[in-house]
């Protein structure tokens, strides 16, 4: 019987700054809202949440780069931590503080297998997918939205 934990690595477009993450995600999906379409230049953001102990930083600590997004232009709560790598602007991962959580972009996470579970910010989807996953109008009831289904 084989009890290893699985170990990913991911790392930004130019190698300055790496990462593991052990074990599994919390679940994976698909984001359609402005802000992380703007964030990826992507029409949709295929997404994996994380318990932040499962993340280890292994090379170019120094080169990480952040922006924190607010709940108001006030300064409300923090509601992500976007951060990339300040040589090549490869995006790296995002801190969801009121989540407790951490979220990579599948894309950058070498060998993990996308199992996405749902849609989350349909209504804002400018790519329409025809799959067979719940789409949401913001989070689960469990994640803290709404559980509205579209």
């Amino acid at each position: 019987m084989n009890n290893t934990t699985p170990k990913y690595s991911a790392r930004c477009f130019c190698g300055s700054v790496s990462f593991t993450l052990s074990g599994k995600p919390e679940l994976m999906a698909y984001c359609h809202c402005d802000s992380c379409r703007h964030w990826s230049a992507s029409p949709v953001s295929a997404f994996s949440l994380w318990q932040p102990g499962s993340m280890e930083i292994v090379k170019g600590k120094d080169k990480l780069a952040s922006y924190d997004k607010h709940s108001s232009e006030s300064g409300g709560d923090i509601l992500s931590d976007r951060v990339w790598c300040s040589s090549c602007g490869g995006h790296l991962f995002t801190r969801h503080p009121q989540m407790g959580l951490i979220d990579v972009p599948c894309v950058i996470i070498e060998g993990l297998e996308f199992q996405p579970v749902f849609h989350v910010h349909y209504q804002e989807s400018v790519l329409p997918i025809n799959d067979d996953l719940p789409k949401y109008r913001d989070l689960p009831e469990a994640a803290g939205g709404s559980g509205i289904v579209l």
